[in-house]
């Protein structure tokens, strides 16, 4: 059966783009035209991966509600904003709601093809691994690998697909450093070094609000990051 995408995009014009390129490559896809009539479509029943625009005609911050609504509803949903909106804010402003990519207009429709197929082979890579290693442990974390589920002291860590990634990464190799490449190779994404940097600081905070102590996560400075190992660990996974 064949993946859906749901495009929510004001601009009609370049939704059907969008749509036509995608739908050439195998998907299904459905557009949608403002935020409501994605969410009345989407609650009752969530497509494979959305893409956003952030400004949704007059509901200029519309993209970043229904990210924030979408990932409410499910953690690992792959969510991608495309936008005329390039601003580091902005930029740091979607990753922080949830998405996993952060896209600007003025790419080629074959460059955004080939992100939604990076995502996809993380969620289909997420799946296979699931009959090798059910459960990675490392002291009081817990990464179910076909549950896609993490938690720390038995608390629950919200993950976006390209956070669980890095966290798998980085958890397999407790003690060594993981450069921003490294990262980006093992979660499958193509970006620059600060959007790793801010998919790190989100990943962090999160294991903060389980546990204010929590000191795992280390940045490396001028090399990349490393998951801190204790005597508790387990070994690679």
């Amino acid at each position: 059966m064949a993946r859906h995408i749901a495009i929510v995009e004001d601009e009609a014009t370049i939704r059907h783009n969008y749509e036509d390129a995608l739908r050439r490559y195998g998907y299904k896809v459905t557009g949608y035209a403002d935020r409501a009539s994605a969410l009345a479509a989407l609650s009752r029943r969530l497509p494979d991966l959305v893409i956003i625009d952030v400004g949704l005609g007059d509901d200029v911050e519309g993209g970043f509600e229904l990210c924030r609504e979408l990932r409410s509803w499910s953690k690992g949903l792959p969510i991608i904003f495309l936008t005329a909106r390039d601003s580091d804010l902005d930029v740091i402003s979607g990753l922080r709601l949830g998405a996993d990519d952060y896209l600007t207009k003025d790419i080629s429709l074959q460059h955004l093809v080939a992100r939604v197929v990076a995502l996809f082979r993380r969620v289909e890579a997420l799946s296979g691994r699931a009959g090798e290693e059910k459960l990675l442990e490392r002291g009081p974390l817990k990464f179910s690998v076909d549950r896609m589920e993490v938690s720390w002291n038995e608390e629950p860590v919200p993950l976006t697909v390209t956070e669980f990634w890095i966290i798998h990464s980085l958890i397999r190799h407790p003690g060594h450093v993981r450069t921003r490449q490294q990262l980006m190779d093992d979660a499958n994404v193509l970006v620059d070094d600060q959007t790793i940097t801010s998919h790190v600081k989100r990943i962090r905070r999160k294991f903060l609000q389980a546990d204010k102590e929590f000191d795992r996560l280390d940045t490396v400075y001028g090399a990349g990051y490393r998951w801190k190992p204790q005597e508790t660990d387990t070994g690679p996974g």
